[in-house]
């Protein structure tokens, strides 16, 4: 029997496409991806484990920080209201000294200036030209206290105040209304507004 020359060529063919075939692959196991899964997972929670402790000793330090720098600001507001305070009650101290430093000063003078008043009441016959010496000194010296502050209480015919008038005495008077200044004794004077002498006065009070 005679050999096929195809034959070998044909085995060669069947062997090549054997070759080219695609051969089978296994699928997956589904078990191994979650598994890997559930290991990255793992890992992640591990890191995040690992740096908690450097993340809570941060927080902690900012929020010690935080607080002290709130308690800072709390104690520089303090210490800047307390300068303010210190600076208004230096001023509001040395205007007072200002105004009333010229209280004894004033207190002292103020007999000259009633014996002046006095004098001149009691002019009625001196000649006109001393009485106008006299009322031209006294003037002067009140125009004097009235530029340092000093001013007069002449509450004549004015309801009585016990914050600038000194009762001397209390007279019957129908003809005005109760506690009413009815004479001045003397003068009382006020510097800067405080007082510094009260007007003695009568007051009327109701008759019977």
């Amino acid at each position: 029997m005679a050999r096929d020359p195809q034959k070998p060529v044909d085995e060669e063919i069947e062997r090549a496409q054997r070759d080219v075939e695609p051969q089978p692959v296994e699928a997956p196991v589904e078990g191994t991806i979650e598994e890997f899964a559930e290991e990255i997972e793992n890992d992640l929670d591990t890191a995040e484990g690992e740096a908690n402790p450097e993340a809570e000793v941060l927080a902690a330090k900012v929020e010690e920080l935080e607080q002290a720098l709130t308690d800072a600001k709390d104690q520089s507001m303090r210490a800047a209201a307390e300068a303010q305070n210190a600076r208004r009650r230096a001023e509001q101290d040395a205007d007072k000294a200002k105004k009333f430093a010229l209280e004894k000063f004033v207190k002292e003078l103020l007999p000259v200036v009633d014996s002046l008043e006095k004098g001149l009441e009691s002019m009625q016959d001196v000649e006109e030209t001393h009485r106008e010496g006299v009322a031209m000194t006294l003037k002067m010296q009140l125009d004097v206290l009235g530029k340092f502050g000093v001013e007069p209480i002449d509450p004549q015919g004015e309801p009585f105040d016990p914050q600038f008038h000194e009762a001397m005495t209390m007279v019957p008077n129908p003809e005005l209304e109760p506690n009413t200044v009815m004479d001045v004794m003397q003068k009382g004077y006020t510097l800067n507004g405080r007082l510094v002498r009260p007007a003695m006065v009568v007051v009327s009070k109701a008759a019977g």
